[in-house]
């Protein structure tokens, strides 16, 4: 007799190209992007760049961690993490998260202070050119990230899409504030710096959300329980289902259901039910794995 203490996993090769294409568009991306923002920042004070810049900076930092977070997500499970390794994702998503929050805040404050100190107006030139081609490969990213994040539903792929596109957001924000500091008043440059850091705020909130309640072991919301409920109790020989848990195991869903059935039915026919269930259950989106239990048609626990 033979006890197995991990689940039998292989890595997904479809999966690991997947996310090694993710993070090459990613990471080199966001490095040519810093590099060319905080050169025109420097030459220009921009401030609605500089803000753009340190948006920037923040990227290339996640893109670094996100590299090393799905590294470790992907490893199949061993004896030190029998279920996988799939919550080190969430965990990528929120210091992404953190991330984001440092550049907003970096983004405000010199917004502020350049309010504070009297704006000047950018001249037209270098910025202008940096801050549009910076907007179109922002665009080129989001497309292509968030294709990779629903083929994988991908958590940590989504926060870097949503940031990709509050980045294009935040471009054509800097472009307008310094394109408007030259042809209305300069103020509208440091006016557009604080709406970066709004828009990067919103960002980080929605990441944060989303990504502490894998964390946290949230569970399934209602429609997602009544859909579990009803892709049981429409496997043929299930009675009833009398009891659903659902919790986040990282980004996906782990199941436990009490189903009931004819009590009468010999056992390799019950086992066959309950195997039917959890088939059904486990082909569910964003479902990673289900447990049944199965219990006589007159027994409730």
């Amino acid at each position: 007799m033979s006890i197995q203490f991990v689940r039998s996993m292989k890595p997904d090769p479809q999966a690991q190209r997947s996310f090694r294409k993710a993070l090459i568009i990613t990471l080199v991306g966001n490095i040519i992007l810093a590099a060319a923002k905080a050169y025109a920042a420097w030459l220009s004070g921009s401030t609605a760049l500089y803000a753009d810049a340190a948006n920037s900076v923040s990227d290339v930092l996640y893109s670094l961690l996100m590299s090393l977070g799905l590294y470790m997500a992907m490893q199949p499970p061993d004896l030190s993490h029998p279920q996988g390794h799939s919550r080190f994702e969430p965990l990528v998503g929120m210091a992404i998260a953190i991330s984001m929050s440092i550049a907003g805040y970096e983004a405000g404050r010199a917004a502020i202070l350049r309010m504070i100190s009297g704006a000047t107006a950018i001249k037209p030139g270098l910025p202008t050119i940096i801050l549009i081609s910076g907007g179109v490969v922002k665009t080129a990213m989001y497309f292509a990230i968030i294709r990779i994040s629903r083929q994988m539903d991908s958590p940590t792929l989504r926060a870097v899409a949503k940031d990709n596109f509050t980045d294009i957001l935040t471009s054509v924000g800097a472009f307008l504030g310094a394109l408007g500091s030259s042809l209305i008043h300069p103020l509208l440059d440091p006016i557009a710096g604080g709406v970066v850091a709004i828009f990067i705020f919103k960002a980080v909130y929605e990441a944060a959300k989303e990504n502490l309640a894998f964390l946290t072991g949230a569970g399934a919301d209602e429609e997602m329980r009544q859909r579990i409920i009803d892709t049981a109790q429409n496997v043929p020989g299930v009675e009833n289902v009398h009891h659903v848990m659902t919790e986040y195991a990282g980004p996906k869903l782990v199941i436990d259901v009490h189903i009931n059935a004819d009590g009468s039915l010999p056992l390799n026919e019950s086992h066959a039910i309950n195997d039917d269930v959890i088939h059904a259950l486990e082909a569910l989106p964003g479902v990673d794995r289900a447990y049944v239990h199965l219990e006589p048609d007159d027994w409730q626990d």
